[in-house]
């Protein structure tokens, strides 16, 4: 029974890692249409666009910056080229902290994904404010240590050889 649980914690665990081998750069991709596209809006929570803020954009699963740029004077913010996988937009305040995020995005291939970015409020994303989309990386890290916990945890229960009688 401790070999099915073993077995089937480390299938798991590798399972969940799947997305994030997926979301580098394939080898062997084809030249041209390869990349994606995200062009959005920054708006705030009663609905005012956000001009000239900085919107950083995120892959998901690594939390490496993919991109940044400011946005225009109605908001509008475009980001070429991206590698097809999983995305998180985010607005940045004037002080560099976070005051809102999108929900995740999916680039493909020779598409443009469209997104609506909210911040907290017009003010917090033009002079200071709470960090609203700072949960974003904080899950990552959470989810990268729960999954190493988990093989650790795998590996212990399946180096334990000795019968439950001794």
């Amino acid at each position: 029974m401790k070999r099915v649980l073993v077995v089937a914690i480390a299938v798991a665990m590798m399972v969940s890692s799947w997305p994030v081998s997926a979301a580098g750069p394939a080898a062997g991709r084809p030249a041209g249409n390869a990349t994606g596209a995200i062009r959005g809006t920054a708006m705030s929570s009663t609905g005012q666009m956000l001009a000239n803020v900085t919107v950083p954009v995120r892959n998901l699963y690594t939390g490496q910056l993919a991109g940044s740029t400011t946005s225009n004077a109605v908001g509008g913010f475009n980001f070429a080229g991206l590698n097809p996988g999983s995305y998180i937009v985010e607005v940045v305040n004037h002080a560099g902290a976070i005051v809102g995020s999108s929900a995740v995005v999916t680039v493909t291939a020779g598409a443009t994904a469209i997104v609506t970015v909210t911040a907290a409020s017009a003010a917090g994303a033009q002079a200071g404010g709470a960090a609203a989309g700072s949960g974003v990386r904080t899950a990552v890290i959470i989810t990268t240590i729960a999954a190493a916990a988990g093989i650790v945890a795998a590996i212990a229960i399946a180096n334990n050889d000795s019968s439950p009688s001794r």
